[in-house]
């Protein structure tokens, strides 16, 4: 992992010690009342103030063929992360956020680029990832960024940490082919 090259010098894979940054930056934008400053809020689709906790963001670091990338200011806070696991030929993308404040400032697009190098460089062929049915902003922005919708849907259930469902929800799968060079 450590010949892994971005173009951008904020972005690097995170480290053990980061996952209580990044615990916190994924609960600030997904849960609770920081989240709404953001346009990437469940708030209003699932109650509590929880979207992962720091055993969560190790385990997922931990997993074989699994990483996450960091997004560092310029004072070294991580202001933005992405999951990426290795499968087969292809790579999933998941923890994607970027502090609720600095939504809409080119990190997220800075990140999906970062993920989109990442992939190449570890020979797989297509990202793709799973999206709240009806998080319609979030889907056409990845959409602009080039994902399809594969037409697969995937149950979203419930689970003791991330907070209780306030309507039925299930993802929808997304995709987005790369060109090698």
């Amino acid at each position: 992992m450590e010949n892994i090259v971005f173009s951008n010098k904020n972005i690097s894979i995170a480290l053990q010690n980061d996952a209580g940054s990044i615990t916190t930056l994924l609960n600030s934008a997904y849960r609770g009342e920081s989240s709404k400053q953001g346009w990437t809020t469940e708030a209003h689709l699932i109650a509590g103030e929880v979207r992962t906790d720091d055993q969560n963001v190790l385990d997922v670091m931990q997993q074989p063929n699994s990483v996450i990338l960091k997004y560092k200011d310029d004072n070294d806070q991580i202001i933005g992360c992405v999951n990426l696991q290795k499968h087969g030929g292809r790579i999933y993308l998941g923890m994607f956020s970027v502090s609720p404040s600095l939504q809409g400032g080119g990190i997220g697009r800075q990140l999906l680029k970062a993920a989109e190098e990442y992939t190449l460089q570890m020979q797989c062929h297509s990202i793709y990832m799973t999206v709240i049915s009806v998080r319609k902003e979030l889907i056409d922005w990845y959409k602009r960024n080039g994902y399809a919708d594969t037409g697969e849907r995937k149950p979203f259930a419930e689970d003791d940490l991330t907070g209780k469902h306030l309507q039925s929800l299930e993802f929808m799968v997304l995709e987005k082919e790369l060109a090698h060079n």
